[in-house]
């Protein structure tokens, strides 16, 4: 298959860094946003890819948005929203719109991708969930379980689309240096990073490696696979 990708909220951050790391690798990369067209714009014009605009909570704008990217052989679900805060405080509207980006969109993405990936016997989609959806933590019960569902999805489409030769992972990151975090003190910080193994929060770049080395043929008997990436955080 042509090395064409796709990654959701590719803009700013994980996806981001992830569309410039399989760029490095030969692959045309189209950068999928919501609100950022110009920062989309100029990583799509370092990927030579397409930016396209979609909430991937939508499916009749993923349909949209994968009639102009055209048949991908990697998908990179990395968009996704967070919400940190008591679960008796979350709106029920918030625990919807976690899910539908989080989750739902994930299926609508892969909903459209799949089908190719069947007929030419060949594809990977790689999701990012969070060592959350393993672990948990307080105050984000919400995100957590979001991120659960994400490992869930992972596992059971890798033994679903195994036998077409698709394989299906995921990354699970830790504490990362992305806007997600952006709220926090230095001191939280500075706690964060001294609970890590290496003693460091993590960067985008370390998450992007990580995928773009899934996405590798070296790789090729490896999925259904939820690969740590949070520099000894959990071990």
């Amino acid at each position: 298959m042509e090395k064409i990708a796709l990654v959701t909220g590719g803009s700013r951050g994980i996806g981001a860094a992830t569309a410039l790391a399989l760029a490095a690798r030969g692959w045309t990369v189209h950068v999928n946003y919501l609100h950022s067209a110009a920062a989309a714009n100029r990583i799509a014009a370092r990927t030579g890819g397409r930016a396209i605009q979609a909430d991937v909570a939508d499916l009749r704008q993923v349909e949209r948005m994968f009639a102009q990217t055209g048949p991908v052989s990697l998908l990179v679900n990395n968009a996704g929203i967070a919400h940190a805060g008591l679960l008796t405080d979350l709106a029920p509207a918030q625990w919807q719109r976690l899910f539908d980006v989080n989750v739902t969109g994930i299926f609508h993405c892969c909903r459209c991708a799949v089908p190719h990936m069947v007929r030419e016997k060949a594809g990977q989609i790689i999701n990012v969930a969070s060592i959350l959806g393993a672990n948990g933590a307080s105050c984000e019960a919400a995100y957590s379980a979001t991120k659960g569902a994400v490992i869930a999805l992972t596992r059971a489409l890798a033994k679903e689309l195994g036998p077409s030769g698709i394989r299906v992972n995921a990354v699970a990151p830790g504490c990362i240096d992305t806007d997600m975090i952006a709220n926090l003190t230095p001191d939280d910080r500075a706690a964060l990073a001294e609970d890590t193994a290496l003693c460091r929060i993590g960067t985008p770049q370390d998450v992007a490696e990580v995928i773009a080395l899934l996405a590798e043929p070296g790789t090729r008997f490896l999925t259904g696979q939820i690969v740590g990436v949070d520099g000894g955080l959990v071990i």
